[in-house]
């Protein structure tokens, strides 16, 4: 595969954008206790995805066209990060009910039911500048796919 430095570098950042971002995810869910609502578990799936096509872009040509679908994953994801945060944001109704955590698995399912989480999707669970987690999606993944699609334009007209 001759790709230019263009296409080289869009290549890595559509793999290092999504996993950076399911890395952070779960660095918060087990290093901080912020479980993910169903909403958040939307906005990974995109990233998965996203993830295998630019691993495929290394090992099967043509790469820029699997970088390419690696980015529109990302901006899916960034769409619904921006659906999630209107939400959190209450500029418009959800549509799905919270999400729960699954339960500590002590043999006793009742137990484990009334010790579980509820993990609501229109309550941010944290905020940095006012901006939810889901907010940070939709501004980094955005950038990111648009990044990565303006890096594969620039190397065509090249």
């Amino acid at each position: 595969m001759d790709l230019s430095q263009n296409a080289r570098f869009a290549r890595g950042l559509a793999l290092a954008s999504p996993a950076l971002l399911l890395g952070g995810a779960y660095i918060s869910e087990y290093g901080f206790g912020l479980y993910p609502c169903e909403m958040c578990w939307w906005q990974r799936w995109p990233h998965f995805a996203a993830v295998g096509l630019a691993l495929i872009a290394f090992v099967i040509p043509p790469a820029r066209v699997w970088t390419a679908l690696a980015a529109l994953a990302i901006l899916a994801s960034g769409a619904i990060g921006l659906f999630h945060a209107g939400v959190e944001y209450g500029w418009w109704p959800g549509i799905t009910s919270c999400a729960v955590v699954s339960g500590g698995g002590s043999g006793n399912a009742l137990e484990d039911i009334m010790n579980t989480p509820l993990v609501r999707c229109d309550a941010p669970a944290w905020t940095l500048f006012g901006i939810s987690l889901a907010g940070y999606n939709f501004l980094i993944s955005t950038a990111g796919g648009l990044a990565v699609l303006g890096l594969l334009a620039k190397d065509r007209r090249a």
